[in-house]
């Protein structure tokens, strides 16, 4: 079965492309929407996608040598995410189901950011602990996906982003936050950990403000990634502790950053347990991880194809392990 994705939820558009019968990712395109100076508008967003989807599928099928009669099953990201973005992904889904007769499915976008990591890599029962733009959690597979540990207000990739917008880096703002860190020194900014949550949101807001009042960038970013890396490693280390795992599995957009998975290495490596961070091309979002989910859900029927923004993971049913 070869399973084809559309992977719309935030900032890219993907399209994966996923051979199940030799357990094999074949394509993996994308298109990113970015700015010089502001964030994501929603809306600019879903007309960035609309303007890209074709050029991006004739990519996937280019890469994978393949049309679309060679595809079984055809999966979109049902949710969460931005409203207007994947109602794009969906439509276009839906539209490519009805014209060539093909299966389709619509699958959970974390759940998928989850299920690449372990195909990626060699963890087997690990703590997930997922940062991207929209969310930060800390995850655990029982009878299903449960959240030990969250975001209470922005989530990480968010804080980054935030940040990098009102200092005048644009978007995304993660990788212009790392290079700028790798020339700065520390200053004191709030550490708000709750239990097993975080948040971020005033964190964001004292940079800001040092920043306003003369504080070097530089230091600024070292220290914001500094702060809310420690802030996650510590809930991470408590998940290990309590769950008594020996692995953790960094995915998501954020787990891109160098310095977050050296912290993490090197809690791990205290602990006695073993870090996984995922491929650097499979950590932020893309259309391969929905065609992988795709795969792994292909006996479910579906038949209404809405979209759901909202859709948490531990909402989610883990039927195919």
């Amino acid at each position: 079965m070869i399973v084809l994705a559309v992977e719309s939820s935030a900032h890219t558009f993907g399209i994966g492309i996923f051979d199940g019968k030799n357990k094999k990712i074949v394509a993996n395109a994308r298109d990113v929407f970015s700015t010089e100076q502001g964030g994501m508008i929603p809306t600019k967003v879903a007309e960035h996608h609309i303007a890209v989807k074709e050029k991006v599928l004739a990519q996937a099928l280019k890469e994978a040598d393949l049309e679309m009669k060679d595809i079984s099953l055809i999966s979109y990201t049902q949710g969460p995410g931005l409203a207007p973005a994947l109602l794009v992904g969906r439509d276009f889904a839906v539209a490519l189901a009805e014209e060539h007769k093909i299966k389709l499915l619509g699958v959970n976008h974390i759940a998928a950011h989850l299920e690449i990591g372990l195909f990626c890599t060699k963890a087997k029962d690990p703590i997930f602990l997922f940062c991207s733009g929209a969310n930060t959690q800390v995850i655990v597979h029982e009878d299903k996906y449960r959240i030990f540990g969250e975001a209470l207000s922005i989530a990480v990739g968010n804080a980054l982003d935030k940040f990098a917008r009102e200092i005048g880096l644009g978007f995304p703002g993660g990788p212009k936050v790392e290079a700028l860190a790798k020339k700065g020194k520390y200053v004191a900014l709030p550490y708000s950990v709750k239990g097993m949550d975080v948040d971020f949101s005033g964190i964001v807001t004292r940079a800001v403000q040092l920043y306003k009042k003369g504080v070097a960038k530089e230091d600024l970013c070292f220290s914001l990634q500094e702060t809310c890396f420690a802030m996650l490693i510590e809930v991470t280390e408590r998940a290990l502790a309590h769950c008594e795992k020996k692995e953790v599995l960094l995915i998501g957009g954020v787990a891109a950053n160098k310095r977050f998975a050296e912290m993490l290495d090197a809690m791990c490596s205290q602990r006695g347990a073993k870090a996984y961070i995922v491929p650097l091309m499979y950590a932020g979002d893309q259309g391969a991880m929905i065609a992988y989910q795709g795969w792994l859900e292909r006996k479910r029927e579906q038949k209404e194809f809405d979209i759901n923004p909202k859709w948490r993971v531990d909402e989610v049913s883990t039927f195919w392990k």
